[in-house]
Order: structure tokens, then C-alpha cells, then sequence
């Protein structure tokens, strides 16, 4: 079952942002071009995931190779203006369910362990049950890399640590101070680096302080971020008072120089003053960091701790997987178990037929009262269990086996049961399920 798992799509390794900018799909879209690509491409199921990333499709077919080339002419006719078949990576069965635990699980991601990907995958998969375009194989693919997403995160250390230097600024913060509530944070500069660290500083507590060139672009970060602006020419007071120091400006000379800071230790009376440059080139006059008190940490030392971050986290890429292989042969055993109940079904109703056959024709010449054949109608399908109790044990161990397949097609054949295996109806599948594990429990 899982040979019909199909993920195709494009990423940042293998397409550039201009082509995934034209394919990206926004939530409020999704529904409507997954159920149009379903149709267009003929899938029986499908996920549509979209982020600034990655642009892929889920999908359950019978013919992969056709639905992969409907689904190239689709998106080349209508989202992408230049070819994108060379951009278009597919994996089939094992390799597909493979590829989305390692998306769901961060392995595939531009930052290595990233945690937004996991709840990016489950809102995709999300949209599509809304949308009725997820059955039984998408259904436990998915809520299998959920699972394994967390063993992941939990159980490795491929989440371990920051690598985003805004985030390793703000954990560095904490670090020196413990814990930043109502610590007095100054942030110089209004860009996105200093948009993301301001963002992160305010959630953990702080009291945040905005200087920029800009007295309209300080105003706006600090109304976004929970802080106030200060205009640049009150910088030296505001040094004076702060407790953590990140600088962000896109300046050519230094924001902080020497002179600058000897006379703010002054002011301070030699308070530690802990100063976090994210600037390139640098706003702080490397010479600070001599001064009394004063603690610089620039880009370099940030990218190493990033570096390290990086480290750890590559480390535990083999461990995590290998949990990714185990919960792959979890997902295999359940498919080849669904596979082989519609088989298990029709044996079943082939035994059972022929003994309530014979039953028909030989119980009006034993003269016996109907109420014998209640009797009678009981032993049969005792006979039905002993008869087929091996049979079925033997099939439901074959099931984690090379051969398991050959095995299941011998006996479909040797009984007939090609056209009733293709027939056989979900009630049928649920009552199979119950005699197996009613024959779990005889045995």
C-alpha cells in the first residue's frame, strides 16, 4: 500500500526563490488548487504544502509517473511561466513516506532542526481533511511524521540550541542575566535583524528602548514590538541606562566609538554593561571591550556559538535517522496489514460459502427439526476458524516479509479471489479485522 505514496514538488535545493515565490500557494488558495490539481492529475489523495521553502504535493496514485507529468503540465500552465521540470524532485513508497518524516521532523529544512515546519506540515494536512482529499494512507502517513517529529525533538538533539544569530543575541542576553523581566534592553537600529531580536527580548520580559536614524521607522518597531522610541541624540543617556545593548544599524562608521563609551561607564559608575553587535560592518569600536565593566560580543563570536548550535545538532541527524527508518517499518507493517485483510476477507467468505453450501443441499435429506441447524450452522464456521486459523496466522506473519507479497497472491489465485479482493467493502475489511483479533485471542 505504501507503493502508491507519492511526493513531488520543489525547495530551496533544489529551485530558486524566484520559481517557488511563483509557485507558493497562500492558505486561503490551498483548497481550491489542491482539489483542482487532484482532478487535473488524478490522485486519490493529496496534501498540498506550501511555504517560503518548499512547494510539494502528498498524493496516493496507482500511476505515479503519469500524475507526476499532469501535475508538471498543470503548474507549468498555470503558476510558472518558465519550465520547472528540472526543479521538480519525486520520491516514491518508502522514499516518499521517508522524505515527509524528515520535512515534518525539520531535517530537510534550510535550518537545520527548525520547529515552524512541523506546524506548517499539520496545517496543510489540516486543510486537506477539510477539504475531504485525505484517506486511509495519507491519514496514518501523516500522523506517523507527526510522531516522529516529536521523538525527533525530544529524544535527539536536533532542535538543540539556536543557530539564527538575532535568536543567539537574545538567548546570550538571558544567559548573562537569567531572566530578562524588566531587564532595560536598548535596541539600536529598526531593521529585521533588530526586528526579530526585539520581538523575541519583549516576549521574555524585557523592557525594550528603540534608538534609529529614523525617528518615524524607531517609532514603528517599538509600537510593533512592545517598546519606546528614543531619538539618537539621547543615545549616550540611554547607554547609561540600559542593562543589555543590541546594535543593528546599517552605518558604515562605528555607532558606539571609545570616546563615546569611556564616558558612559563614567555615567554608569562602571555598572556591567553587556553589549551584543549584529551589525556588518561592526557599530561597535572593537576597543569597548577593554574598558572596565564592559562586555562585547560582535558577529564572530555569535557565529561561532551558531557554529557549535550547528554542530550538535548534525551530530544528532544520524539518530534521528535512524528513529525515522524504525517508525518507516512501523508504517510498512500497518500498510501491508491493510493489504492483505481484503485477502483474509475473501478467503473467509470462500470457506464459509462452501460449507454453508454443502450445509444447504445435505440438511433437507437428514430430516432433522430446523432447530438442529442452528446447531449444525455453528460447527461450520467452528470449522471456518480451525481450518483457516493457520492459513491466516501464517499470511498475517508474512506480512513483514520480502515474500509476504508472492505469498498473498498464491492464495488469491490457488482460491479464486482476484475479482473479490478488489470487491471487498469496508465493512468487510472492519469485520476481517475483528476475526483477526478474535483468532489473536483463540490462539
Amino acid at each position: 500500500m505504501t507503493s502508491k505514496l507519492l511526493v513531488f514538488g520543489v525547495s530551496y535545493r533544489t529551485a530558486p526563490l524566484a520559481l517557488r515565490e511563483r509557485l507558493a500557494v497562500g492558505a486561503e488558495r490551498v483548497v481550491a488548487d489542491l482539489r483542482s490539481l487532484m482532478q487535473h492529475a488524478g490522485l486519490q489523495e493529496g496534501v498540498l504544502l506550501s511555504t517560503c521553502n518548499r512547494v510539494e504535493v502528498v498524493a496516493s496514485t496507482d500511476t505515479p509517473e503519469a500524475a507526476v507529468g499532469s501535475a508538471l503540465a498543470y503548474f507549468n500552465g498555470r503558476v510558472a511561466p518558465d519550465k520547472m521540470d528540472g526543479s521538480v524532485y519525486r520520491y516514491l513508497g518508502r522514499d516518499a513516506a521517508r522524505h515527509l518524516f524528515r520535512v515534518a521532523s525539520g531535517l530537510d529544512s534550510m535550518v537545520l532542526g527548525e520547529p515552524q515546519i512541523l506546524g506548517q506540515v499539520k496545517e496543510a494536512f489540516s486543510l486537506a481533511l477539510g477539504a475531504g482529499t485525505v484517506g486511509s494512507l495519507l491519514n496514518r502517513s501523516f500522523e506517523r511524521s507527526f510522531g516522529v517529529a516529536k521523538r525527533v525533538r525530544n529524544e535527539t538533539a536536533v532542535a538543540a540550541g539556536n543557530v539564527s544569530v538575532s535568536s543567539i543575541a537574545c538567548d546570550l542576553a538571558e544567559n548573562i542575566f537569567g531572566d530578562l523581566k524588566d531587564r532595560r534592553i536598548l535596541l539600536i537600529g529598526a531593521g529585521k535583524m533588530s526586528e526579530v531580536a526585539a520581538r523575541s527580548l519583549t516576549s521574555r520580559g524585557a523592557r525594550l528602548f528603540v534608538v534609529n536614524r529614523s525617528p518615524e521607522r524607531a517609532q514603528a518597531l517599538a509600537q510593533a514590538c512592545g517598546g519606546v522610541p528614543r531619538p539618537l541624540e539621547a543615545l549616550a543617556t540611554e547607554l547609561a541606562e540600559a542593562d543589555v545593548v543590541i546594535s543593528s544599524t546599517a552605518k558604515q562608521d562605528f555607532v558606539i566609538t571609545h570616546e563615546l563609551m569611556q564616558g558612559v561607564c563614567k555615567m554608569r559608575r562602571f555598572r556591567p554593561l553587556f553589549i551584543i553587535d549584529i551589525a556588518v560592518p561592526r557599530d561597535v569600536d572593537p576597543r569597548v571591550d577593554s574598558l572596565r565593566n564592559v562586555f562585547l560580543y560582535d558577529m564572530d563570536d555569535l557565529q561561532k556559538v551558531s557554529r557549535e548550535n550547528l554542530a550538535t545538532r548534525e551530530r544528532a541527524v544520524h539518530e534521528a535517522e535512524h528513529l525515522i527508518e524504525l517508525e518507516l517499518d512501523e508504517l510498512e507493517k500497518w500498510a501491508k496489514s491493510v493489504e492483505l485483510t481484503p485477502t483474509i476477507v475473501a478467503l473467509r467468505e470462500r470457506v464459509r460459502g462452501i460449507l454453508r453450501g454443502e450445509l444447504d443441499k445435505t440438511f433437507p435429506k437428514l430430516g432433522l427439526a430446523e432447530t438442529e441447524r442452528q446447531k449444525l450452522e455453528v460447527m461450520c464456521e467452528a470449522m471456518v476458524n480451525k481450518l483457516l486459523h493457520q492459513p491466516l496466522t501464517e499470511l498475517k506473519h508474512s506480512a513483514s516479509s520480502h515474500d509476504g507479497s508472492a505469498l498473498v497472491e498464491a492464495v488469491q489465485r490457488l482460491f479464486k479471489l482476484e475479482d473479490k479482493v478488489r470487491m471487498s467493502s469496508a465493512s468487510q475489511v472492519a469485520r476481517a479485522e475483528g476475526e483477526l483479533a478474535s483468532d489473536a485471542k483463540r490462539s
